[in-house]
């Protein structure tokens, strides 16, 4: 299989000779062009990791297994993990790409100050779901593209969600951690496990991975509560048995455990704030696996000190990579991780393969599906305005 076999290849960077072709203002619409294309991608470095799984697409040295089909079409590919800094590797290529491909893993922060130096960027390119980490409104006013690859590792986030919810509701990771330091002790877990049945889930957002949570906890036999702009199916409601809960501040104190399922908006940035956060039952248990900035960074930090967040588990920081001083790496009953829960190997080989469908369709003019796009035509997605 094509992507197989470029996943393979440890090729980082590829510079074809001869300028590239001058593009107009127009251009960034996505208009059919026979012309040359320079696609840059920014991607997390595996290094001795690159090579242990051929199926391991989502890291810069195999570049989503793209390089050979993209090469053959006549397009420059520049890949790279070194995005930070005036003097880095993507820098050198801003000026003159036409796609940016970036992930919310390895995320390039895409400011108006970039925009406004990309003057022949056309698209920009998500590989994965939610580009919150570009500047929507400054990319709508440009006449720039964004779109992602929505519901390739929904699934993966899902799941994850789930196994963090039984992580800290049975204080497994304590317990663990026991065991690798050659300790003992049954009362020092025990205290503060419990069992997931009976207790009340909710969980804010039920887009596409919010509905999969609620499917997957059904089996638990809790109380399934949500809150989002709109009510589910009545099917779904049925078949899951949650409840809608219109006033979100109504729903959060019902809840023993509360699950961050929302987009990073200008609304929802910093929505658990320590006002917020101090309304939440005492003992609640939180997993966000959304965006870090939804939460108030200090705010939760001091809760779980103090007791009243009992636990707090998710992979996403602000910002990413998290510094080694970020107080979340630090607060008691946490069960961190970097940003690994839509990054699976069946998640990535699922936006690589959404990455090469959209990247054939901008060359060939066509249509994106409807729900990949974020801004189109200077307007931004529903669920960002």
């Amino acid at each position: 299989m094509a992507m197989l076999r470029a996943a393979a290849k440890q090729a980082m960077t590829v510079v074809r000779t001869g300028a590239p072709q001058a593009v107009c203002a127009f251009s960034r619409t996505l208009h059919a062009s026979p012309d040359s294309k320079k696609i840059v991608g920014v991607f997390y470095k595996a290094n001795e990791y690159a090579s242990l799984n051929p199926k391991f697409v989502g890291c810069a040295e195999a570049a989503l297994g793209i390089r050979d089909w993209l090469e053959s079409k006549g397009h420059q590919y520049i890949v790279t993990d070194d995005k930070e800094g005036p003097n880095c590797e993507l820098e050198k290529h801003i000026h003159d790409m036409h796609v940016l491909i970036t992930t919310p893993f390895h995320p390039v922060y895409v400011t108006a100050e970039k925009i406004k130096k990309a003057k022949n960027l056309q698209l920009l390119l998500t590989a994965g779901v939610g580009s919150d980490h570009i500047d929507l409104k400054a990319a709508a006013n440009a006449g720039i593209t964004v779109a992602e690859i929505t519901g390739s590792n929904v699934v993966s986030v899902a799941e994850d969600e789930l196994m963090r919810i039984l992580i800290l509701v049975r204080n497994f990771l304590p317990a663990h951690q026991q065991v690798i330091n050659g300790d003992w002790n049954v009362a020092g877990i025990a205290h503060r496990a419990y069992d997931l049945e009976g207790k009340t889930v909710g969980t804010v957002g039920a887009g596409r991975i919010g509905k999969l949570l609620l499917q997957r906890l059904k089996p638990f036999n809790c109380n399934l509560l949500y809150h989002d702009r709109l009510a589910i199916s009545p099917e779904l409601e049925k078949e899951t048995g949650a409840k809608f809960e219109e006033d979100l501040d109504a729903m959060l104190p019902k809840c023993d455990v509360i699950v961050i399922n929302m987009p990073l908006t200008e609304k929802t940035r910093g929505l658990f704030d320590k006002e917020r956060i101090g309304k939440l039952k005492k003992g609640v248990l939180i997993v966000n696996n959304a965006r870090a900035a939804i939460m108030d960074t200090q705010a939760v930090a001091d809760a779980c000190s103090s007791g009243h967040i009992a636990g707090y588990s998710g992979d996403v920081w602000n910002p990413q990579p998290a510094p080694r001083d970020h107080p979340w790496r630090y607060m008691p009953n946490q069960a961190m991780t970097p940003h690994i829960s839509g990054t699976t190997i069946d998640g990535q080989l699922r936006y690589a393969d959404g990455v090469k469908d959209t990247l054939d369709k901008y060359f060939k003019g066509e249509e994106f599906p409807a729900q990949n796009y974020i801004v189109k035509e200077g307007k931004l997605a529903s669920q960002y305005q």
